[in-house]
């Protein structure tokens, strides 16, 4: 897709030779900014793919990379603290960037920034300007977010009657967490969002902060 391709000619001026990226679970985009390094660049760096539990879509995005000959490892979720002090940045894709500069992401996303951000780690989000929200996050998390079956985490056999499971879809990380945001438009900081709002959509469509 074009908003892809226009995402990952970006790839070149933020992924350098040697370097160890980290990346949560699959994103097209971040797939194809990846692919994009791995053309340009004359010397190898290594993706670090963390499975994202219990989908483990890394795995696919693992093996794709792998087949192009990018070194990749995959770890699963609980190893990311013990690993994030060897990353050089984070690069994971979203789906969706709020207005607040901050963004939904698959669910687990938020763990992984809070590590990056403990260890100084840039994290970059790779999102076309199509995912531009004039939505504000609020206090009610669910009326942001989807709720899907627990199944894939907890089987119902032997799961007490009494016991209510929350398995949200996606997670909201903040824009305080955040260094960049590549669009197809080029490269922003969370801050400059708003400005983005008032030139995609008309200002009765931006919802007010609450």
């Amino acid at each position: 897709m074009p908003n892809r391709h226009d995402i990952a000619v970006a790839a070149t001026d933020l992924i350098h030779a040697k370097e160890i990226i980290l990346t949560f679970g699959y994103s097209y985009t971040a797939e194809e900014f990846f692919l994009c390094a791995a053309r340009s660049l004359t010397t190898d760096f290594q993706v670090i793919v963390v499975e994202a539990a219990p989908l483990h879509d890394g795995i696919r995005l693992a093996a794709k990379l792998a087949a192009a000959g990018i070194e990749t490892t995959v770890i699963d979720d609980s190893a990311v603290y013990a690993l994030m002090s060897r990353v050089n940045k984070v690069i994971i894709g979203a789906h969706s960037v709020m207005a607040d500069g901050g963004i939904m992401a698959a669910s687990g996303t938020y763990s992984v920034a809070q590590a990056a951000h403990h260890f100084s780690i840039p994290i970059i989000v790779c999102a076309a300007i199509y995912k531009l929200t004039p939505r504000y996050p609020t206090c009610d998390t669910d009326e942001l977010n989807v709720l899907v079956s627990p199944s894939d985490s907890l089987p119902y056999a032997g799961v007490l009657d009494s016991v209510k499971v929350y398995t949200p879809a996606d997670d909201y990380v903040p824009p305080k967490l955040i260094e960049l945001l590549i669009t197809n438009y080029g490269g922003y900081a969370p801050s400059y969002i708003y400005r983005l709002l008032r030139e995609y959509y008309h200002p009765d469509d931006i919802q007010d902060y609450e």
